[in-house]
C-alpha cells in the first residue's frame, strides 16, 4: 500500500464516480429525485472465504458485489441509480489486486448504467470485508414487496436454479464443471434489472440464501402457504448432468439471485410476454394456497423430505 487512503480512492475509485458523488470530494451524495419517486436502499456484504474464495479474481468478486446489490433492486421493481461502497483491506491485498477489482466494477458500471457515489475505506488485520449499499428509484406506490401474495395465485421464478450452488461445489473440487459455466454463475450472478416486475408481480423478491428458504420469507410475509412443484424447477443442462443426488443443493444452496415472485393467473400471457422481450426465462413453478410455509412436492403430489432449506449465516 501506498500513498494513503485518498490517493488509494484517487486511483481506483474516483473514476467510478457518478452525477451526485461530487467527485468523492464530500462527506455524502447528493441526489435529485422527482415527487412521483420513491428512493430504495439496500446493503448487501460479502466476506472472503464466506462469501466469495480466497483465490477468485479480483474482478468477478467486485462485479458479484455490485451484482447482488442490483438484484435486491430488481426484486423491488426498482432501477438504480447509484451506490455506496465500503472497503475493509488487509495489507495482503495490494494496488495491482485493486486496479482488476475497480476494472471489474467499470465493466458492471458500463452494462447496468449505475455509478459509484461515495464509501468508506479503513485498513484491518481480518479477512477483506466489502459492503455496498444500492440507492434506487421506483414509482411512487409501485414498489414490489415481499407482502400481497394471496392464495390462487402463480408462483414464479426467473433464469435457472441451483447453479451457483453446485458452481461453488465444483470450484471446491466436489463435482466436474467441464465448460465452467457453473463456476461462472457463482462468481457472476445475473441480476434481473431489466424485467419488469412490477408490471405484474403481487410479491416478489430475490433468492439469495436457497429457493426454499426464501419461499419460506415470501410465505411468511404474505400470511400464505406456498407449494412448489419440484419438476418444474428450471435447471441448465450442467445442472441435470450433476445428477438427482444434487438436485437438493439446488433447491437450498443459494447465491441464484433469480426473481421469485407471486402473480394472478390473469398475469400469466403479460409475464411470458415480458419475458420474451427482456430475454429473460420464467418459468411457472408452484401455486399460493391458503395456510402457511412452504411444501416441496414430487411428482406424486408428496411433499419431499429436505435436510436444509438454504444458508444460514448463524
Amino acid at each position: 500500500m501506498s500513498g494513503g487512503e485518498f490517493d488509494f480512492i484517487d486511483r481506483f475509485f474516483r473514476p467510478l464516480a457518478g452525477e451526485g458523488a461530487l467527485a468523492l470530494g464530500d462527506d455524502a451524495a447528493l441526489i435529485d429525485l422527482a415527487a412521483d419517486r420513491e428512493l430504495i436502499l439496500s446493503t448487501d456484504t460479502l466476506v472472503e472465504a464466506v462469501h466469495f474464495l480466497p483465490d477468485d479474481p479480483a474482478e468477478t468478486i467486485s462485479r458479484k458485489l455490485l451484482r447482488v446489490s442490483l438484484s435486491d433492486c430488481a426484486a423491488m421493481g426498482a432501477r438504480p441509480r447509484g451506490y455506496l461502497m465500503n472497503i475493509s483491506r488487509p495489507a495482503a491485498f495490494d494496488d495491482q489486486w485493486f486496479a482488476s477489482f475497480s476494472a471489474g466494477l467499470a465493466q458492471d458500471q458500463a452494462i447496468f448504467d449505475v455509478h459509484l457515489l461515495g464509501g468508506d475505506t479503513t485498513s484491518t488485520r481480518g479477512p477483506l470485508v466489502l459492503s455496498l449499499t444500492i440507492l434506487g428509484e421506483v414509482p411512487r406506490g409501485k414498489a414490489v414487496r415481499r407482502g400481497g401474495a394471496r392464495p390462487g395465485d402463480v408462483l414464479w421464478v426467473t433464469g435457472t436454479i441451483g447453479d451457483a450452488a453446485l458452481g461453488l461445489q465444483a470450484l471446491l473440487g466436489e463435482l466436474p464443471d467441464p465448460d465452467g459455466y457453473l463456476a461462472g454463475r457463482y462468481r457472476i450472478p445475473q441480476p434481473r434489472t431489466g424485467f419488469p416486475l412490477g408490471d405484474f408481480a403481487r410479491a416478489g423478491m430475490d433468492i439469495s440464501d436457497g429457493l426454499v428458504q426464501d419461499a419460506g420469507h415470501l410465505a411468511r410475509q404474505s400470511g400464505v402457504h406456498l407449494e412448489i412443484d419440484a419438476a418444474a424447477v428450471p435447471r441448465s443442462p450442467q445442472a441435470r448432468a450433476a445428477g438427482e443426488a444434487w438436485f437438493e443443493t439446488c433447491l437450498t444452496g443459494g447465491d441464484d439471485y433469480e426473481l421469485l415472485f407471486a402473480a394472478d393467473e390473469s398475469q400469466t400471457d403479460a409475464i411470458m410476454n415480458a419475458a420474451r422481450q427482456a430475454g429473460v426465462p420464467a418459468t411457472r413453478i408452484g401455486r399460493v394456497t391458503p395456510g402457511t410455509g412452504v411444501a416441496v412436492l414430487d411428482g406424486e403430489g408428496e411433499e419431499m423430505r429436505l435436510s436444509r432449506t438454504g444458508w444460514q449465516h448463524f
